[in-house]
């Protein structure tokens, strides 16, 4: 008589549920582990000065909420002003993004011209080209434009749709629209702009989505580009002004003084619009991305 005679049989439906909870509890565990440094910032945000160094640390604080502590960063620096510098380079150059981007995926995607195909693997190519190998000839090129210092070398180059990696995420998704919705449009007499205007703009939403909050992410927290052409203090965007909360740069009168609840509140506020924007718009980011097949 075998041993294995004795067992009872496992049914599909306790081996699916027992993966299922296996996978559950991963998913929960790493969630903890990699919400950990968050929740750390939050709970920073809200200690007191006496209890930032306390040994052992403690996770909450101990003496109450500091709430306080948000509108104190506003008094230690000029966190409004970077906040409004930030959001206007970020909303025009997110709307230069998916303007220009639409333009030209349209072209790639449901015109013919001569080159198409070649043209459109150089655009691709530049994908491979490091922000750093570009930066020197961007740097001379808005120097003798007069442009240092000022937001125009962080927006206007997105109205020439300089990310190839937005312009092939919205032609390939221009490919799974039928070329039929375009046929009937050219028979009514419909011009090529009217096309995209009236009949693939309502259908590429998703795509187009997307590419404003890929976009809207990158510029929101981008530290390279605000460092290279903007000087001024009055220029300052988030990224550059926490990173001068943090150090000594901008002596703001409490260089003794530990700051570093105020700089994770401050760090929370920055952080705030990303996220909101994420969560609202999630399920079109998702489809967004998903939609987006490898049609050639």
């Amino acid at each position: 008589m075998s041993a294995d005679a004795g067992r009872l049989p496992v049914s599909p439906r306790l081996r699916v549920s027992a993966s299922r909870l296996v996978l559950y509890l991963a998913v929960l565990l790493f969630g903890a582990i990699f919400f950990a440094p968050f929740l750390w910032t939050i709970t920073t945000s809200l200690k007191r000065t006496q209890e930032l160094y306390l040994f052992p640390p403690v996770l909450f604080p101990q003496r109450g909420l500091a709430y306080y502590n948000y509108a104190l960063v506003f008094d230690r620096i000029p966190f409004a002003l970077f906040f409004r510098n930030t959001a206007v380079i970020t909303i025009l150059a997110t709307f230069g993004s998916v303007v220009s981007t639409t333009l030209v995926a349209y072209g790639f995607a449901r015109r013919r011209f001569p080159a198409q195909e070649a043209l459109f693997l150089v655009v691709l190519s530049t994908m491979m080209l490091p922000n750093e190998v570009t930066i020197i000839p961007k740097f001379i090129l808005f120097k003798e434009l007069g442009w240092i210092d000022t937001f125009w070398p962080l927006i206007v180059p997105d109205f020439l749709a300089v990310n190839a990696f937005y312009v092939f995420l919205m032609r390939q998704f221009m490919l799974t629209i039928p070329r039929d919705f375009d046929e009937a449009a050219m028979v009514d007499g419909a011009s090529p702009l009217r096309i995209l205007w009236s009949v693939l703009l309502p259908l590429i939403q998703p795509a187009m989505i997307t590419v404003a909050i890929l976009s809207f992410l990158a510029h929101w927290s981008d530290f390279f580009g605000p460092l290279i052409y903007l000087n001024s203090k009055e220029n300052l965007t988030l990224s550059l002004g926490l990173r001068y909360f943090a150090s000594t740069a901008l002596s703001f009168n409490d260089n003794v003084e530990p700051r570093d609840h105020l700089l994770m509140a401050a760090s929370l506020m920055a952080a705030a619009p990303a996220i909101a924007l994420f969560f609202v718009a999630q399920r079109y980011f998702v489809r967004g991305i998903v939609m987006t097949g490898l049609k050639g």
